[in-house]
């Protein structure tokens, strides 16, 4: 199966540096249009209606968030290329949508390339960038974040997430419904993408939603009452964290 692509960015430097490289290592991939701002690219979209979408975030006018909100609808897989800018790759992060940062890495553009390629195969709703385009227009309240487990990607507000325990290079997540969902990413990624919503890690192996904390018993080592009852340790070397993140 091979894969209609359409390039963008505002750098033709970068466009025939990809090109070259989806040529060279990505031959299941055929590159038919390029184009160097987000109006050019949407004519290109709707005329080609690509299975690829290699997309620059940061571009003069519109950027690459606001192309893909003028399409009535994304069908093509995205992956964003991009250089370093926190906010944005954040945001694709939230989503589980495939970035890679400038310059592009060979390996990791072959991986991105593979995962676009399974999703063709496997006629998956875009469920990414739909929850992308959400979270972009969302207060902080609203952010749903990907948790990717072995059977399904889900999307959750992290709202709803009570805490987060490590189990080697997976997380355990625990729902505020009581379910539990365990994500193949360690939890540093989480610790990271969830500490300006208000969560806090108090242990090596524990990250807490600070909204769900009931009481800090400084007994028994020490550890943190939630809501629901659970009990969860804090570290010696984590306590004045713990101090300042409830502002103690």
């Amino acid at each position: 199966m091979n894969m209609k692509a359409i390039l963008v960015d505002d750098e033709p430097n970068n466009l025939i540096n990809l090109g070259q490289l989806l040529l060279q290592y990505c031959p299941g991939v055929e590159v038919v249009a390029t184009a160097l701002h987000a109006v050019e690219a949407r004519a290109l979209i709707l005329q080609h209606q690509p299975d690829l979408l290699f997309l620059d975030i940061q571009m003069p006018g519109q950027n690459g968030f606001d192309l893909i909100r003028s399409l009535p609808a994304i069908q093509a897989e995205v992956i964003f290329v991009t250089a370093f800018d926190q906010y944005a790759i954040q945001a694709v992060r939230f989503a589980a949508v495939d970035y890679l940062l400038k310059p592009v890495n060979i390996e990791e553009l072959q991986a991105a390339v593979g995962r676009a390629w399974a999703r063709c195969r496997d006629k998956q709703q875009n469920l990414p960038i739909e929850n992308l385009l959400q979270l972009l227009k969302a207060g902080k309240e609203e952010h749903r974040i990907a948790i990717t487990t072995l059977r399904e990607t889900r999307f959750v507000r992290t709202a709803d997430i009570v805490r987060c325990e490590a189990s080697n290079n997976y997380t355990t997540i625990f729902i505020s419904d009581g379910e539990k969902l365990v994500a193949s990413r360690p939890i540093f990624e989480y610790e990271e993408l969830l500490r300006d919503y208000g969560f806090f890690r108090c242990h090596q192996s524990h990250l807490v939603n600070k909204q769900v904390v009931k009481s800090w018993v400084k007994e028994d080592g020490g550890y943190l009452l939630l809501d629901n009852g659970q009990q969860v340790p804090v570290s010696r070397n984590k306590k004045e964290l713990v101090m300042a993140a409830l502002k103690m």
